[in-house]
């Protein structure tokens, strides 16, 4: 059988690439990293015509060059993985905004096939392309797609195997001029010289160091053969400065951009007259000035309703009623078959009582990754980061944090790993440092028990006071957030001012398959975790409620009942001063989702019998509290691990420990004792 083709996909941010990744590879997808580095890596399987195909989605990015982890991830697969084919998807509405990316790949000599995505889009702006004259002045296969319905895809397939199998070597080469070859020649001959070899085309890199691209000049310098490279690099940008005026870089992109207007010109038809689109429209109400953030909060509130409604009343009810049959269903076998006591602990109350008490929210999670997945996929989730924008430049904060920001509330780790696309070091640390405090969905089974046991079912006008608790919790998290960032912004970093960059898609319709497959992404990491983190913290948890011996398992005398007591006056000023709460908050620092799975063990009760325990120990202003303080307090394992990982720095990790545990303590006890002055219970 032949090797197996791979298949890498790069496009600009916006531009299709995920909805064809999706159509090519549908469920059978891996997403994890890129090795050293925390860029997202998908890859995907499918076959055609008994060739098994691997596809890797590359970040999306807008250039080949250096100013982001996305693009050297990007260039440094196609240059030195070297895929055997590359399929360039282009935005046909855009058509030329994107082709300068196509310009950059074609000139690392990679095969690569264009897929000219949304053909749709553009025939709705009165856009004509004329695709063969395009594939002949580019001298590289284009294909017309529409990933969203599926059209083009067999084709764009075809043509990528038949390009990968090609020993046809791809040539399309700028030129530059007379006075920027000769100095080309010059480099690469020093190259020649160079006993080492060099990791990428000769040509390519020297023309990326006269477009002074920070990662090459390092990667040059790095490497002791080419130490004298580095001087005939600068002795020929003065060289061309002298020639030409001003610094090579810019002469070079003026080049690039030289090409791409020609081609358009010869390929691409435009309706002269600009009618406003759909999107437009939808615009003027969703990013208004003053309406943009009611609407938002009008979205985000909605979410939380429905989430909290149907998928943790309904549907998390019926996960409820399926744990409690199946707990009563294994004890009475263990029962019967004359297993110890201690053993039948273990199973009933420590795994299936500890693990049903957090997969009973696995439907309200799932029902809210639906939601976001829709938002995210219609276009909608841009125009929020664009609306939150105004806002969080009007104290003092960089509005590309606002990305971060609405990513952490999936994961925290995520929203941390997203700061690498923000160029000043000041917004970097400022948006990681802030990010632990925006609430993300392992909190939510938090939420969903005590929401669901003090608040749930009980109307404030039309609405449920559970969906209202759980969005002010949310609302809180950002708060807290930008408070912070605040402080931090303008009396912990200073550094240089940067701008904010975002590209509005155009509204799209989301496909069902897109969404599930989204949705399923999000969700599975939960799922993941309960299998192993949270499964092992329950397994401890179990052992240290039933040790030492002879003690009553999960009592005061346990060894986690003496590690709670010790901790539990600390939290008696914000109303939950009891030892199992303690070792629930210590545990959710392992992960979140610990925390019910652990009042569950030590309650010694399954997920049926939880909620009605809580409502004997809690009140609903000290439940109020223990939510606050669950939403602010020290952040999970994984995120203090991401927090050192992208500072460079345990101080920075341990300090974020420090401020959010402090933070949390006092927001805590503010609910509590003003809740109480208040004359709430």
């Amino acid at each position: 059988m032949d090797k197996e083709l791979v298949i890498a996909l790069a496009g600009n941010p916006n531009c299709g690439k995920t909805s064809l990744f999706n159509a090519l590879t549908g469920s059978r997808q891996h997403v994890g990293n890129w090795p050293g580095v925390t860029v997202e890596k998908k890859e995907g399987k499918l076959k055609f015509e008994d060739k098994n195909i691997t596809v890797v989605d590359l970040p999306g990015t807008y250039s080949l060059g250096a100013y982001s982890e996305d693009e050297v991830v990007a260039r440094n697969f196609i240059l030195r993985d070297k895929p055997d084919v590359v399929v360039n998807v282009i935005d046909a509405s855009n058509i030329e905004r994107n082709l300068y990316l196509t310009i950059q790949l074609l000139e690392t000599g990679a095969k690569v096939v264009l897929a000219l995505n949304m053909m749709d889009e553009a025939k709705n702006k009165n856009i004509e392309i004329n695709i063969d004259k395009l594939s002949k002045l580019l001298n590289v296969p284009v294909v017309s797609t529409v990933a969203t319905k599926g059209e083009g895809i067999k084709e764009l397939i075809k043509e990528a195997v038949k390009r990968g199998n090609s020993e046809e070597i791809n040539v399309f080469g700028i030129d530059y001029g007379s006075d920027i070859q000769k100095e080309v020649d010059l480099l690469e001959d020093s190259f020649l010289e160079c006993a080492a070899a060099l990791e990428y085309p000769a040509k390519w890199t020297a023309i990326k160091l006269l477009e002074n691209d920070e990662y090459i000049k390092r990667y040059i310098e790095e490497k002791k053969d080419f130490e004298n490279i580095n001087d005939k690099v600068q002795k020929s940008v003065e060289n061309l400065i002298a020639i030409i005026g001003y610094e090579p870089d810019t002469f070079i992109i003026d080049k690039r951009y030289e090409i791409i207007s020609d081609v358009i010109q010869h390929t691409v038809k435009k309706e002269a007259i600009r009618v406003e689109s759909m999107s437009d429209k939808i615009d003027k109400w969703i990013t208004h000035k003053w309406l943009g953030i009611p609407v938002f909060a009008v979205i985000m509130f909605t979410m939380y309703q429905v989430s909290m409604t149907f998928g943790n009343e309904f549907l998390g009810g019926k996960v409820d009623d399926a744990f409690s049959t199946l707990g009563e269903w294994v004890g009475n076998i263990l029962t019967n078959v004359g297993a110890p006591e201690l053993l039948k602990s273990f199973i009933t109350d420590g795994l299936i009582g500890g693990l049903g008490a957090v997969l009973v929210f696995i439907p309200m999670i799932f029902t809210m990754y639906f939601f976001i997945s829709i938002l995210e996929d219609s276009g909608y989730m841009a125009r929020a980061a664009y609306v939150m924008d105004r806002l969080m430049n009007s104290i003092g904060l960089h509005g590309k944090t606002a990305v971060s920001l609405i990513i952490s509330g999936g994961c925290n780790v995520a929203g941390i790993m997203s700061t690498r696309t923000l160029d000043s070091k000041k917004d970097r640390m400022v948006a990681i440092l802030i990010n632990p405090f925006v609430s993300c969905s392992a909190r939510l089974p938090v939420y969903a028990l005590f929401a669901g046991a003090f608040f749930s079912g009980k109307k404030m006008g039309i609405f449920d006071q559970g969906g209202i608790v759980i969005f002010s919790l949310y609302a809180l998290g950002i708060i807290v957030a930008i408070l912070v960032g605040k402080f931090f912004s303008e009396k912990v970093f200073k550094g240089e001012e940067s701008y904010f960059i975002l590209e509005l898609p155009p509204y799209r319709i989301p496909t069902a398959k897109s969404i599930f497959i989204h949705m399923w992404e999000k969700s599975s990491h939960f799922i993941k975790k309960m299998s192993t983190v949270i499964l092992g913290l329950v397994v401890i948890v179990w052992v240290l409620s039933n040790l030492p011996g002879g003690v009553e398992p999960g009592s005061k005398d346990s060894l986690i009942g003496i590690i709670g007591s010790v901790l539990a006056p600390i939290f008696k000023p914000a109303g939950f001063g009891t030892w199992q709460a303690s070792v629930s908050l210590i545990t959710g620092i392992g992960a979140k989702e610990a925390v019910v799975s652990t009042l569950g063990t030590v309650y010694g009760v399954g997920d049926e019998n939880l909620t009605a325990v809580i409502q004997q120990v809690f009140t609903p202003l000290s439940a109020l509290a223990f939510m606050v303080m669950s939403l602010l307090y020290c952040p999970c394992a994984a995120t203090i691990g991401a927090i050192k990982r992208e500072t460079n720095s345990s101080k920075w990790a341990l300090g974020a420990v420090v401020y959010t545990c402090v933070i949390g303590w006092v927001a805590g006890v503010l609910v509590y004792q003003i809740g109480k002055f208040l004359g709430f219970s």
